[in-house]
């Protein structure tokens, strides 16, 4: 039997499986199948726990990082990082005695986070690294108008678009529509972003390989560097940016480096019984 525990942050959720001695290597139809909100557990997507140094091609991490948070979306598709994933992969390597309460190193495909968990349990802050700007940009479609995005990669890509209220992203049931779409060609994050008040912005988002989730660090990060541009705000200004799952707070400081802090929950843990899913790597 596979044990796993469900965690949330900011509502952004997700199914953690540890496997300290990297034995289990799940393909997509099983991530699928267990992040299933209907027949499955449910999640936006799974953290796999492993030791970095087990991890082929991140293997000279493990001597800042011991555990890797092997991420995978809802699909089953690979993706390089997760900033709410981050604070919940964090927060499971503490309660579980894995880690120490304090700061220390996590390992992704983004490279290593540095996460500080407080001995209270309190939110959970994570360094996310500097913001890049790659060449190109792309329109949205938002209620039948292209509108111009900003193109910010935070370990994974984001194209974030400007509008007066984030109703007018629609039901978000469909991935949106860009163009040119080679761009962005092994897919986007998109970020509908308003602006709240001075340092305030309101954000939804549709994740590739998941939909619109309840939450998104990166996402929140890029929305919130792309504002701060905007703005002309000056670095080391603190904003908050409010999702439909919570409230992140997002700094940028002086020397380019990002850090968000905001809440990460375990919620139950469970066994998955024999059989289920029938698919498994």
């Amino acid at each position: 039997m596979i044990r796993y525990t469900k965690g949330h942050g900011a509502e952004n959720d997700f199914v953690i499986i540890e496997d300290a001695d990297a034995a289990f290597d799940p393909d997509a139809a099983w991530v699928a199948a267990v992040c299933d909100r209907r027949a499955g557990i449910g999640a936006d997507g799974l953290l796999r726990v492993v030791p970095t140094k087990a991890v082929p091609g991140w293997e000279a991490d493990a001597a800042r990082a011991d555990w890797f948070m092997d991420y995978r979306n809802a699909d089953g598709s690979i993706a390089q990082m997760c900033g709410n994933g981050v604070r919940v992969f964090a927060r499971y390597l503490v309660e579980q005695g894995l880690q120490k309460p304090g700061r220390f190193g996590v390992g992704t495909r983004g490279g290593v986070k540095s996460v500080l968990v407080p001995e209270d349990g309190g939110d959970i802050t994570v360094d996310m690294g500097r913001a890049v700007w790659p060449e190109g940009s792309a329109e949205v479609l938002v209620d039948g108008e292209w509108l111009p995005s900003v193109n910010v990669d935070m370990g994974n890509p984001h194209a974030v678009v400007f509008v007066s209220d984030v109703a007018q992203a629609g039901p978000l049931t469909q991935r949106p529509e860009l163009r040119p779409a080679e761009v962005y060609p092994e897919g986007v994050n998109v970020e509908f972003v308003a602006a709240l008040g001075p340092q305030r912005i309101d954000m939804r988002v549709f994740e590739r390989g998941v939909g619109e989730t309840r939450a998104c660090g990166t996402g929140a990060c890029a929305a919130m560097v792309a504002a701060a541009r905007r703005d002309g705000a000056v670095p080391g200004t603190a904003y908050e940016v409010r999702l439909p799952g919570g409230v992140l707070s997002i700094v940028e400081h002086e020397d380019g480096g990002i850090e968000m802090t905001g809440p990460a929950v375990l919620v139950a843990r469970g066994e998955l019984l024999e059989g289920f899913p029938a698919t498994r790597g």
